[in-house]
């Protein structure tokens, strides 16, 4: 899960949205630092991430990329799971997609404390408002896979992993609702995530 399906996710846990974003850069033990609805944020993104690395579905999808590549599978599985979730927006939310990624943008920019907190700074609203839209298109899934290369000591067998990304995204869009639905409904008492206010058509 990228950063729009850790944001759906949260906002259908009634949670603090920043927590998705938090989720990737807070490691280690949670020691009461964040406030406590913003730690069980952070949980959730956390246990999503755990669910998701050893769902059947998500290892079947896996199995699709070759042996060098297959270490790199989740970060462009990841990805192409937020671009199969916006070309299906309609169908797991009835709020306009540009309406959440604002309202999304500006709850996370506005977290300057667990921000802090992680050391690091809340990215502008309208960066990443921009950022979560860029996942509709196929170049910002192009443009993604770049930039998480760059960062990389050896960025050529995530290239090479994501390089044939498109071949995959029918199997990852007709997996996702199960998906979605299997994340949601996991872990609700500690989360507080209830599946039953969660409407995939």
């Amino acid at each position: 899960m990228n950063y729009l399906a850790h944001l759906w996710l949260t906002e259908q846990a009634g949670l603090p949205l920043p927590g998705a974003i938090l989720g990737d850069l807070v490691h280690g033990r949670l020691d009461g630092r964040f406030a406590p609805a913003l730690e069980r944020s952070i949980r959730l993104h956390r246990r999503v991430d755990a669910v998701t690395d050893s769902h059947p579905l998500v290892v079947a999808q896996r199995v699709d990329f070759g042996p060098g590549a297959r270490r790199y599978a989740g970060i462009v599985l990841d990805l192409v799971c937020d671009h199969a979730l916006i070309l299906d927006w309609a169908r797991y939310s009835g709020e306009d997609l540009k309406v959440f990624a604002r309202h999304a943008a500006q709850a996370v920019a506005a977290e300057k404390e667990g921000f802090r907190l992680a050391q690091t700074s809340a990215p502008p609203a309208w960066r990443f408002r921009r950022l979560l839209l860029s996942y509709g298109e196929e170049g910002g899934i192009d443009r993604a896979i770049r930039r998480v290369a760059s960062r990389l000591k050896k960025p050529e067998p995530l290239l090479e992993a994501g390089g044939n990304w498109r071949a995959i995204l029918p199997q990852v869009r007709q997996d996702l609702p199960r998906l979605l639905e299997d994340l949601a409904s996991t872990d609700r008492k500690s989360t507080r995530l209830n599946s039953s206010h969660i409407t995939i058509s």
